[in-house]
């Protein structure tokens, strides 16, 4: 396989249209995993960009096809586990189950079943070759995971049957897509620490599977997001994010479009913008803005440590963002992120690696409802203290009824500490 020149390139894609910016300096590079998967190299290095350098396209682990049956224990030869899911009667939701997670390498925490990093290039001569990129270095990739919570398995159809023969249990195949998006080849980096200029292809990287994902049949809501830390349940520590398409709305986006569209109904205009305007307004809880974006704490915060972030213009899903929206997005993504780290003093004014979840909310793929949607993002912590975690006990997790343990003024107060409000000056 050869590599496009950036032009042919760009008409690879039939959703995803980069802009200026992206189309002058990064390169998107597509191959296919031994076992299936689909696999992209975003490259911002200008060796790779301009095609003097290319990228390592074959996969040299012996897989079999993904969705190749398999022998059991016994020597029995099993059917693929496809993923399925469950419908909850008394809430609607819908309730993915996917055994073969139980399977996936975890080099992460005190359940560390793997020594090797499938996240990191390949080492040559490393005995751990089980590895998911195929060249010995990257900038950033995005391939789909290996162990995924959901995915569309050929020939099964995307039909509903029940539980037991119960028509109260509605089950069908958890036909979405998981994706897994590394964002440097470091693997002992840290998000914080990476360039605007990275951190400005990941953006790309958001919006350009955004684009080509929202086209994927079946797919309701496109849903990229971060998990960083041990504290979170991290099973791979690598600088990462991922990518899940939900064939369903997924209920806290559910519950947003149901608010924003009563909001709508009776007042005419759209609910996010005016949670913006509203905190713009009032100021205390703003605690960072440039020409594009504003972040600020919800002033019904109920993380320890919360901030939700707003695009200046009216978006809708990453993919719409202009190139300067793109690059405001970085910038303020690692003050986020550098500020975030420096939230809770450990006493030696060095703060710490902030245990964090940074999720992408946008307008669901097909739904109606989209149009009286907003693009935001949100982030937080459930560290309260340099040495304490807020647990979801029974009051939150047995009836998601919120206690905070701080207020929304004072996570701002401690976030106009770290940095100033107006960032529009700041670049890498």
């Amino acid at each position: 396989m050869t590599q496009e020149t950036a032009a042919q390139a760009d008409e690879q894609f039939k959703y995803y249209h980069p802009g200026e910016y992206a189309r002058e300096n990064i390169r998107i590079t597509p191959t296919t995993l031994a076992d299936g998967r689909q696999f992209f190299y975003l490259d911002d290095d200008p060796a790779y960009v301009s095609g003097a350098k290319t990228r390592e396209l074959t996969d040299p682990r012996p897989l079999v096809d993904r969705f190749a049956p398999h022998l059991d224990a016994d020597g029995n030869e099993v059917p693929y586990a496809a993923p399925q899911m469950r419908r909850d009667p008394l809430t609607g939701d819908w309730i993915p189950m996917a055994t073969a997670r139980m399977n996936r390498p975890i080099t992460a925490g005190p359940g560390a079943t793997a020594k090797g990093n499938p996240l990191a290039a390949r080492k040559p001569g490393d005995p751990y070759q089980d590895g998911e990129v195929p060249d010995t270095d990257y900038d950033v990739v995005v391939f789909e995971n290996r162990f995924p919570s959901m995915v569309r398995v050929p020939g099964v159809p995307d039909t509903v049957s029940y539980v037991d023969g119960n028509h109260l249990w509605e089950q069908k195949p958890a036909s979405g897509r998981c994706e897994v998006i590394c964002f440097d080849p470091n693997e002992n980096g840290l998000p914080a620490d990476l360039p605007v200029r990275r951190l400005r292809t990941v953006v790309e990287a958001w919006a350009f599977r955004t684009a080509e994902d929202s086209a994927i049949e079946g797919i309701e809501q496109v849903f990229p997001f971060e998990n960083h830390g041990q504290e979170i349940g991290v099973s791979l520590a690598h600088p990462h994010g991922q990518v899940y398409c939900y064939p369903f709305i997924a209920p806290k986006l559910e519950t947003e479009l149901q608010h924003t569209e009563a909001y709508m109904d009776v007042n005419g205009t759209n609910l996010l913008k005016d949670i913006m305007q509203a905190e713009l307004a009032a100021g205390e809880r703003v605690v960072m803005r440039n020409h594009s974006w504003v972040a600020y704490v919800p002033a019904a915060a109920r993380w320890p440590l919360e901030v939700h972030v707003q695009p200046v213009r009216d978006v809708l899903t990453l993919d719409e963002l202009n190139d300067q929206e793109r690059w405001d997005l970085a910038v303020m993504y690692s003050q986020l992120l550098k500020r975030g780290n420096m939230f809770f003093d450990k006493g030696d004014g060095k703060g710490m690696d902030l245990p964090y979840i940074a999720a992408w909310h946008q307008a669901p793929v097909r739904d109606p409802r989209r149009v009286n949607y907003r693009l935001n993002l949100q982030f937080f912590s459930f560290r309260r203290a340099a040495n304490k975690i807020k647990y979801l006990a029974g009051s939150e997790s047995g009836m998601a009824a919120w206690v905070s343990d701080t207020t929304p003024e004072l996570i701002a107060q401690r976030f106009h500490e770290l940095g100033p409000v107006d960032i529009s000056g700041i670049g890498d």
